[in-house]
């Protein structure tokens, strides 16, 4: 009874199933497909029942004929596919990328008398693994530099010190505000240098008090302190061969202070509780948004130890003195938010756009990444408008003509802003060049690649 309504009741099941499901005889005449075949194909069941499933043009059996004998599908010959990846001619042309499970049936007696496929519509997967693909081209792309975004003359000033800088195993000093990428800096001078293929270590001095410090540091030994139960390797040992990251290092404490200028001058360390000294090969990299020659002469900082950090300086430019790379910068970070978030939006309107080039940006590259993921999470229409941007942005800017913005062609928005400044100001490079923030030479330069 219950095979019975099982067989009754087999074509509702079938067509439940969201993959789609075609079943041939064993010369390949199509039987019956259910709906999602319908529906992935665009083909009706009464448009493919009866005929032979070559129609479809599959990828995979194409390639079987051509090398078997004796059989028209090599799936009678094994038996099965799994998981195979080929695409099927759609309805009205075009192919559809599939993910195919196949098997034959046998009768009671085990003979062929037919086969059943399942496929799965891989469509939306391809799609998003170009999209992936593109992104990840962006990024490899000219205005890339290990990760940093930026083609500006003052950031191609600096990718000359940092790759200067990762040649050499001299102590680096990262300067910069908060925000502008000095960690993603750091971890470019670690990729260039001779060093790439050993540990790159990170500590940030801030995050913890003094006797933690240390320990995190040097590494200490059991009993050292309450809670050290056992020995602990420190960061420096785990660095070993490698580079070291020390990030906010104006907030090292004094007394830790004497022990990395030991660091720097014997190559050794003690790990805390423990007086036995311990050889390491590490190049350390420092990075700090304060004024270590002001905190020098209020006696905070070593004045020793700053020289020695200080052998080799890269100073990180605020995002307000490389504007000229802000619609790159813009394009990054709206195509990462649009990966992420999987909205249809299709750029930054112009009265937004002019707010945030008006801004001052204070948090620099971190707060404009914030920013526009804000922006992505507020908005509902199909382009960024000024209501979506954060409120600091919304108070600190001032509306200007500049046109809307659709991160496609960064070329076109340079020149579409150029031609709108240069309007305003009356063809006044020098204003121009002020409005935009790049330099006079920026500005002529463009005007002849762009023939205005």
């Amino acid at each position: 009874m219950i095979e019975q309504e099982l067989e009754r009741y087999w074509k509702t099941v079938v067509d439940t199933i969201q993959d789609g499901v075609m079943i041939v005889d064993d010369r390949g005449t199509i039987v019956s497909v259910n709906r999602a075949f319908e529906s992935i194909t665009g083909f009706e069941q009464n448009e493919v029942v009866c005929k032979s499933c070559t129609m479809l043009s599959c990828s995979s059996c194409e390639m079987a004929r051509g090398k078997q004998q004796g059989h028209w599908c090599v799936l009678f010959r094994t038996g099965q596919f799994r998981m195979k990846r080929c695409s099927l001619m759609k309805k009205g042309g075009g192919y559809v990328h599939i993910m195919k499970n196949a098997s034959v049936l046998r009768d009671t007696e085990e003979k062929v008398i037919g086969a059943v496929e399942t496929i799965t519509d891989l469509t939306e997967l391809i799609d998003k693994d170009n999209r992936i693909e593109a992104y990840q081209r962006q990024l490899r792309s000219e205005d890339s530099f290990h990760g940093i975004t930026g083609n500006s003359e003052t950031m191609r000033r600096m990718f000359d010190i940092i790759k200067n800088a990762a040649l050499s195993d001299a102590p680096v000093l990262i300067l910069g505000e908060s925000g502008t990428g000095k960690e993603l800096v750091a971890g470019a001078i670690h990729e260039l240098g001779p060093r790439k293929n050993m540990p790159f270590i990170k500590v940030n001095c801030a995050s913890l008090n003094e006797a933690l410090l240390e320990s995190e540091l040097f590494g200490h030994v059991k009993g050292a302190f309450t809670g050290a139960y056992k020995d602990r390797k420190g960061r420096f040992e785990a660095a070993h061969g490698g580079d070291i990251l020390l990030d906010e290092i104006g907030d090292l404490p004094l007394s830790t202070q004497v022990k990395l200028l030991r660091v720097l001058e014997d190559q050794v360390i003690e790990r805390v509780g423990d007086n036995e000294p311990l050889k390491i090969d590490v190049r350390i990299i420092s990075a700090t948004n304060k004024n270590l020659k002001a905190l020098v002469e209020e006696g905070i900082f070593r004045e020793d130890l700053y020289y020695r950090i200080n052998t080799i300086p890269v100073m990180v430019p605020p995002l307000r003195e490389r504007m000229e790379d802000f619609p790159m910068l813009i394009d990054y970070f709206f195509q990462r938010a649009k990966l992420k978030s999987g909205k249809s939006v299709n750029g930054i309107g112009s009265d937004a756009m002019a707010l945030m080039l008006d801004y001052r940006w204070p948090g620099n590259i971190r707060e404009l990444k914030g920013a526009v993921e804000y922006a992505f999470v507020s908005c509902r229409e199909g382009y960024i408008l000024p209501h979506h941007l954060p409120p600091a942005i919304i108070q600190g800017g001032k509306p200007a003509n500049i046109v809307s913005y659709a991160p496609a062609n960064r070329d076109e928005i340079k020149k579409k802003n150029l031609i709108v400044v240069l309007r305003q100001t009356g063809r006044n490079q020098s204003e121009a060049a002020r409005i935009l923030g790049v330099s006079r030479v920026t500005i002529w330069n463009r005007i002849r690649k762009y023939g205005i």
